[in-house]
């Protein structure tokens, strides 16, 4: 099954968009009802041939947890045809596995070479990846493979030290970077403080993942403002979930996250599973189109966010979708209100006195939640109280705070075994 690219069809018409999608979808459909073990039976008595997009509420949700128990019923194609493989954390203590066709890789390399071309990259570009392609980690080799399919030329330095990025951006000249925003950040710190001015130097593009940019209002946060003001570059995010390979990139507008319509159908679902309207919160769920080795129906990402908009100043004519508020198991109930570790993050990202945290959700006696907020700040326990009084202002209930020396939350943010900064540790029950 080829892919078939529609590089512009997000500047068409809401029609042109619409019976694009709807032919795909019956095209995905067929590929599903016929190859997949686990869906086969789901589809039984839908009419593919004649299915309506409006009619997608009707098929079935797929979450994680399902995806994990019945991992190898997904497979839709033979294991002669797997050219890629990977894996990552599942809910039922094994590595829940991913298998790529080569259409796949295609695919993936499609996907984001959109998304960059989006937010301004070119051939004449030279593109620097902070993020590791090791360890399985599939949206490394995105990030590889689509400047790669631009024409860009790629440097890919993963994890390595400060000192070592210093070197190969003072050698090299990169135009483009591409990493966890925290990272960018203290990378920006790190060489101004050798008295280099970043801000008249190469890179002038910088896209995040990870983490952040936003908040409700796509207003940015204080961490977008700094890279952008360090580095002297536009800051853009994108965000993409390992299961449905669809990504969600911001242009140069930097109001949403747009996505290639012929690569996906967007959803916001609320707590019963039923659609919000634009703008409503709700849990983003994903029917990644032109999917072969593992192919999905409405997959539940969950990861809470909405969707900004419909149509932008460059011209696409698809929703937007907004930054990332939380990851739905990860919500906290704090004494009868509801908070979100990105939330906590916003305010302290906010706050110039807290130069680096982490988060940690427990139960107490009675099974009820407690969050504990570990900070190292500018001018030690003096800024405390300031730091507490301006977290229960915004979050409407009063954390516990524990300030530590920056050397000790490094050691648990920045942990070699993981390959994003660790801010939230969940050891509740």
């Amino acid at each position: 099954m080829s892919i078939l690219k529609y590089p512009d069809l997000a500047f068409e018409s809401t029609e042109v968009i619409y019976k694009t999608q709807e032919d795909l979808l019956r095209r995905h459909l067929r590929h599903i009802s016929d190859n997949s073990p686990y869906y086969r039976d789901k589809l039984q008595g839908i009419d593919i041939d004649n299915f309506k997009l409006d009619c997608l509420t009707d098929l079935p949700l797929t979450d994680k947890s399902e995806f994990s128990e019945y991992n190898d019923q997904f497979q839709a194609v033979s294991d002669r045809a797997v050219a890629d493989m990977a894996f990552s954390s599942g809910t039922t203590g094994h590595p829940t596995k991913f298998v790529y066709t080569m259409n796949d890789l295609d695919r993936l390399a499609y996907n984001e070479a959109q998304a960059f071309r989006g937010c301004g990259v070119t051939d004449e570009d030279l593109v620097l990846l902070s993020c590791t392609m090791d360890r399985c980690f599939i949206a490394g080799l995105a990030y590889y493979s689509g400047p790669r399919s631009l024409g860009a030329a790629v440097i890919r330095n993963g994890h390595s030290t400060v000192a070592n990025y210093l070197e190969v951006i003072m050698r090299t000249s990169p135009t483009v970077m591409v990493g966890v925003p925290s990272f960018l950040l203290r990378l920006g710190q790190y060489i101004t403080s050798q008295g280099i001015d970043l801000a008249s130097h190469s890179i002038k593009r910088m896209v995040c993942i990870g983490e952040p940019l936003r908040d409700r209002e796509l207003r940015f946060l204080k961490s977008c403002q700094e890279l952008e003001s360090i580095w002297g570059a536009k800051v853009f995010s994108t965000y993409a979930a390992t299961e449905t390979i669809t990504a969600f990139c911001e242009c140069e507008h930097q109001m949403g996250g747009h996505f290639s319509p012929d690569l996906g159908i967007l959803e916001i679902v609320d707590d019963n599973d039923q659609n919000v309207p634009d703008g409503e919160i709700g849990e983003v769920v994903v029917t990644p189109l032109q999917m072969e080795g593992m192919p999905m129906i409405r997959y539940k990402t969950g990861d809470i966010s909405f969707i900004a908009g419909t149509s932008c100043s460059c011209g696409k004519n698809t929703a937007r979708l907004g930054p990332i508020i939380g990851r739905r198991k990860q919500m906290m109930k704090i004494r009868g209100t509801s908070i979100y570790p990105q939330g906590v993050q916003a305010v302290l990202n906010e706050l110039p006195q807290v130069k680096e945290y982490y988060l940690k959700a427990s139960n107490n006696d009675s099974f009820s939640e407690h969050l504990t907020i570990y900070v190292a700040l500018a001018e030690g326990q003096s800024q405390a109280d300031y730091v507490l009084q301006k977290l229960q202002a915004r979050l409407r209930v009063k954390p516990e705070l524990v300030v530590a020396p920056i050397e000790e939350i490094r050691k648990v943010v920045y942990n070699p075994e993981f390959r994003k900064p660790v801010r939230f540790i969940d050891e509740r029950k």
